[in-house]
């Protein structure tokens, strides 16, 4: 029969039996796993006294801080839903998704607090407002989180693996949509992987993780993970579920914003052993930041660090080598999406020559046609990446999108999110990016990422955001928004002509707009929206 996974339940039994170890660390401040669990259940228990139901929904509106595994372990013990919100959001987005995902209780920093004084009062569904203290001012109508761990604690109750998480993601068209987990099935997405690491099988039942986690730590191997990227986005909290479920402690640091020499600080401090970034956007400034401490005669200690992990968008091999020559840990490149972990891995070693888009395939990866036949190694046809085994079931409130990316081909249900790849000969895959980003020019598909990456092979771009702009005669032509290196100078035509010497033609810019800064989000992803109106307007112009 099969076991009911739920990440409260595996954390409760290791709280019990390892107390004192270090659970969630900022800066100063810290929780044991005693505190920890304590804490979640006081905030469940106030969460209960404020009329939250089974199954209701609380969303953390939060950057990365210790309140913020805290409030999703408080809502699993609830046996509610985690939600997540964009802390980039502002007023019209937070009360769409708050609104979307009936929320019933909202986590939020102070700082943020003006916008959810602009919007909380609009949302049917919505119980109470939960402020965590940053030093602002205390929004009208909002209690103190610090207030709500003063009360008693919730009884510990019996959970179920068909307790959910739901994650949303903004994608690239349309408003954000929740993905609908199980706790069942993202669990058994995301921790066998971190147990094979750990020489450790998948258990008959959740009561044997103590013991998982003592041989883990007896060993020397009980991780200190430092989510760079936020945890309001997959990777972040994905492999925070993973450190925390073998018994290992999360580091979150303490500004807003990302700080390389911040992170540095910090994996010295708390000797981080492994993190999660997203591709470039990260991997550059850590990179930077480790050649001007080298540069100042003071490097960082890299000592602990074994892991680095990358999900979500491109990670370039010039990244992984520039990281890796500063120290002995392995880059992990995971190819996953909100709708499913484990598509894919690339696996880069110091001393070796990394690569850019190239993976080896999950046991439970095929690579199909829109018609669901699989495509043949070495044919050189492109196919779409679909994930069968755990996946979620489908998307909030949106059966018309589940349909679309939950799709069944004999008899095996697949997540197929819309990336296009091809196959090897040797079974290996090569990324070609996102369908619904996908550039139409003369007839042609064109991939923006596979773009992006030749752009960046000029040695004075810093950043590349490559998009469609209407065209009479292609369609859509082919653009880069481009940013260069500080001091440094390069023609929009040379810059194109080094995506001619790597690409086909038809895949050359034909339009090169620079710019001081690309913008992307908080997860590094690039915000294909804003390069396409600067783009237009540029070009308009």
């Amino acid at each position: 029969m099969h076991t009911s996974w739920n990440f409260a339940t595996c954390w409760e039994l290791l709280a019990d039996a390892q107390p004192e170890r270090p659970a969630l660390l900022q800066g100063e401040r810290s929780r044991t796993w005693r505190e920890w669990d304590d804490n979640a259940a006081r905030l469940a228990g106030a969460f209960g006294r404020l009329g939250l139901s089974e199954g209701g929904k609380v969303a953390s509106y939060l950057y990365n801080s210790i309140e913020y595994l805290e409030g999703v372990f408080a809502t699993w013990k609830c046996r509610a839903a985690p939600v997540n919100v964009n802390y980039r959001y502002l007023e019209d987005e937070l009360a769409y998704l708050l609104e979307n995902s009936d929320t019933e209780i909202l986590l939020f920093h102070g700082v943020l607090g003006e916008h959810v004084a602009q919007v909380h009062d609009r949302i049917p569904t919505l119980r109470a407002i939960v402020q965590v203290e940053d030093g602002s001012p205390l929004v009208d109508g909002a209690l103190r989180y610090e207030d709500l761990l003063m009360g008693e604690p919730a009884a510990r109750v019996e959970k179920s693996g068909d307790d959910l998480y739901i994650l949303y993601t903004g994608g690239t068209t349309g408003m954000p949509k929740g993905v609908i987990w199980r706790n069942d099935d993202l669990f058994l997405a995301l921790v066998p992987t971190v147990l094979t690491m750990n020489g450790e099988a998948v258990p008959d039942g959740p009561e044997a993780f103590p013991g998982i986690a003592a041989r883990v730590a007896e060993a020397g191997n009980a991780p200190v993970h430092l989510p760079a990227s936020p945890l309001m986005h997959g990777t972040g909290f994905m492999t925070s579920l993973q450190a925390a479920t073998v018994g290992g402690a999360v580091v979150t640091l303490e500004s807003a914003h990302f700080d390389a020499h911040e992170l540095w600080r910090a994996v010295e401090r708390h000797r981080v052993t492994q993190m999660a970034i997203v591709g470039d956007a990260f991997g550059k400034p850590m990179v930077r930041a480790l050649e001007e401490a080298a540069q100042r005669g003071t490097p960082y200690d890299l000592s602990s660090l074994r892991l680095v992990i990358s999900s979500g968008v491109m990670w370039s091999a010039e990244v992984k080598e520039g990281l890796m020559a500063h120290g002995s840990f392995v880059c992990i490149d995971s190819l996953g999406s909100s709708e499913g972990a484990g598509f894919a891995t690339q696996v880069s070693v110091p001393g070796t020559k990394a690569t850019t888009a190239k993976f080896s395939v999950g046991e439970h990866t095929r690579v199909l046609t829109e018609d669901g036949r699989e495509v043949e190694p070495g044919s050189d046809e492109r196919g779409l990446l679909a994930l069968g085994g755990p996946i979620p079931l489908g998307y909030y409130k949106d059966s018309t999108k589940t349909d679309a990316t939950f799709r069944t081909f004999g008899g095996r249900r697949y997540s197929i999110p819309g990336d296009w790849a091809r196959v090897a000969a040797d079974g290996t895959i090569e990324l070609l990016g996102r369908g619904s980003v996908s550039i139409n020019t003369g007839g042609e598909k064109v991939f923006p990422e596979e773009v992006e990456e030749a752009v960046k092979l000029h040695p004075a771009v810093l950043d590349a955001v490559v998009v469609g702009v209407p065209d009479e005669k292609w369609g859509e032509a082919v653009t880069a928004v481009v940013a260069l290196r500080e001091g440094e100078h390069a023609e929009p035509a040379v810059i194109a002509e080094t995506v001619h010497e790597h690409l086909a033609g038809f895949k050359r810019p034909k339009h090169v707009v620079l710019v001081d800064t690309v913008v992307r989000g908080p997860n590094g992803k690039a915000d294909y929206a804003w390069a396409a109106q600067v783009a237009r307007d540029r070009l308009s112009g």
